[in-house]
Order: C-alpha cells, then structure tokens, then sequence
C-alpha cells in the first residue's frame, strides 16, 4: 500500500510541477499534418490555412511547400499528410477524365471531383474559393478600358474588326489544341504569325513582363488567372464566358478520418476561401512575388483584414 501511495504522490508532483493535465494533454493530440504546393500560390493558402487551425487551438504540422502536384497528392492518399489546397481542375487528371465538360463549369467540376475522391480515397473537398487559375489571355490595362474589353467575347469582336494586338506567349499556348486554337474556334477570331511573339518555357513571369514592357509590340500575355504579377504589370484578365479552359478552383482537401477528428476544419477554412476571388489572389500573390514579402506575412495580414483570426 505504501508503494502506491508513494506512486500516486510522485505522479501527482509531477502532474503539478511538469504541467501534466487537461493543457498538456491537449498539446499530446494528433497533429493535423497541413501540406502546400511548391508555389507561391500553395505556399498563400498553406499559411492561412495552418494559422486558422493554429488560431483555434487545433495541433498543427506544418509540411508547406512538400512538393509539386504528384508528390503532395501522392503523401495525401498515402497518410503521410492529412490536408494542402488542391485545384479543382486537376481532378480531371486524379480521375484520367479530361474529356469531360464538367471540368470546364466550376460547380460541375467541383462536384465531379468531391464525389470521386470520397468514394475512391476517403478524401473530403472542403468549400472551393470563386477564382480561378487556368490558361487565359490579359491585356494592357489602358487597351482594355480604351475599347471596353472584359471577357473573351470582347476580346474576339475587337481583334476581329482589325483591332491591333499581339500576344506574348508560350510554344505550348500557341500549339496545343485545347489552348489558344480553342480560344479561337470559341470566340471566332485569329491571331496570325506577326501577331505572336513566342516565347520558349512557357513562363507566364516571361509574357506578362513583355506585355507590360511592350516587348516587340506586345501589348497581350498568355496567363493564369491568379498570377501575382498580372496586377502589378497593368494587366487585365479576359473572362472566359463560354469555359473554354478548365477551371482550376484552389479548395482545401482533407483525410475524411481527420475531418470527423477535428470536424470545425470545415467552418473554420469556409469564410477563408470564400473570400479569395481571382483579383484578390493576384493582389496576395503580387505581394509575395513582385513586393518579396514572406508568404507567412502576406496570410497573417489578410487574415487580419478580413477578421479572420480572433
């Protein structure tokens, strides 16, 4: 008997002296391992998602910048993560689908996906943010507002009636089919030789700076919607009415066994995403890659703005 009283006293000093109780056994909880993409983008919405988690008290691992897209899926469906922000549109590719037109409707390809990867990978997509970053064509800022140019459609009326553009851009936008051909056939317009400037790589940091700089002429780029210099150049997005590209809608994607763990993830990550259109991530995005702040700084500020954070 006196031994285990000895041992009751012991633990009991050291609950009291070393922090042993209800707060330490919180800390003592499975952490919810939060994975990004190698990008400025995934590096953005990683940091915010880990400091909401963080900001309610969840245990939190942070794994950001992991990899690119198979290496970061790949951790997903192997455990070895438990959640990083995902692109709608890539779970065309997750789902060797890329023929079906669902993935060019954002609710569609959503859906698409969400229900795919529930039954197949007891993955959870949480809500997706209303941008997206796929192929698309900008325009100096005062070509734009000189001839009312805002979508596609426009885009196609003014090139057509002999208005004078010419579009940086990558080998890749300007051969493959699914590219800038499609734009073409969707809103009835061409682009001759003398109105390319082709540029090796298929960097979009490339085209927006000749866009911007006028680089033999260019006063157009090849882009993704959310590129983070596209606002500092004095660009603007053409919007895709008809959905010729895929549409590629940053959403976080969880582990369903730590969902129903830690079941606030989905509340506490909606009103984030929610917030984030196309012109707020190139302004987020600018200010990482054009301004050189941290990506961590860039979240925690916007998440204060927004009343986010408690």
């Amino acid at each position: 008997m006196r031994h285990s009283l000895t041992a009751s006293f012991i633990a009991a000093a050291l609950t009291i002296g070393l922090g042993i109780g209800p707060a330490a056994a919180q800390d003592s909880r499975t952490p919810i391992r939060v994975a990004s993409k190698i990008d400025t983008e995934g590096s953005l919405l990683g940091n915010m998602i880990v400091e909401v988690l963080e900001n309610a008290d969840l245990p939190v691992e942070s794994r950001l910048q992991l990899g690119p897209t198979n290496i970061v899926r790949q951790a997903l469906l192997s455990g070895d993560i438990d959640l990083y922000p995902e692109y709608t549109g890539n779970g065309a590719f997750f789902t060797d689908t890329a023929d079906d037109p669902a993935w060019k409707d954002a609710r569609a390809g959503y859906d698409k996906i969400r229900d795919a990867d529930r039954e197949a990978n007891q993955l959870a997509w949480l809500t997706p943010a209303p941008a997206n970053n796929t192929w698309a064509i900008a325009v100096r800022q005062d070509i734009a507002d000189d001839n009312d140019l805002s979508s596609m459609a426009d885009f196609g009326h003014w090139v057509s009636d002999g208005g004078e553009v010419k579009l940086a851009a990558s080998a890749e936008f300007v051969e493959s089919d699914a590219a800038l051909p499609s734009f073409q056939r969707a809103y009835d317009f061409s682009l001759d030789e003398d109105q390319l400037l082709v540029l090796s790589g298929g960097n979009t940091a490339a085209t927006i700076r000749a866009a911007a700089e006028g680089t033999s002429g260019t006063n157009a780029a090849m882009v993704y919607g959310t590129d983070g210099a596209i606002a500092a150049a004095g660009l603007k997005v053409m919007d895709d009415p008809k959905g010729v590209q895929m549409v590629y809608a940053p959403a976080p994607v969880v582990r369903a066994t730590v969902l129903e763990t830690y079941p606030q993830i989905e509340e506490l990550l909606k009103p984030v995403f929610e917030s984030l259109d196309r012109e707020t991530l190139q302004t987020l995005n600018g200010r990482i890659q054009v301004d050189g702040l941290p990506a961590d700084q860039v979240a925690h500020d916007y998440l204060v703005e927004q009343g986010l954070l408690d």
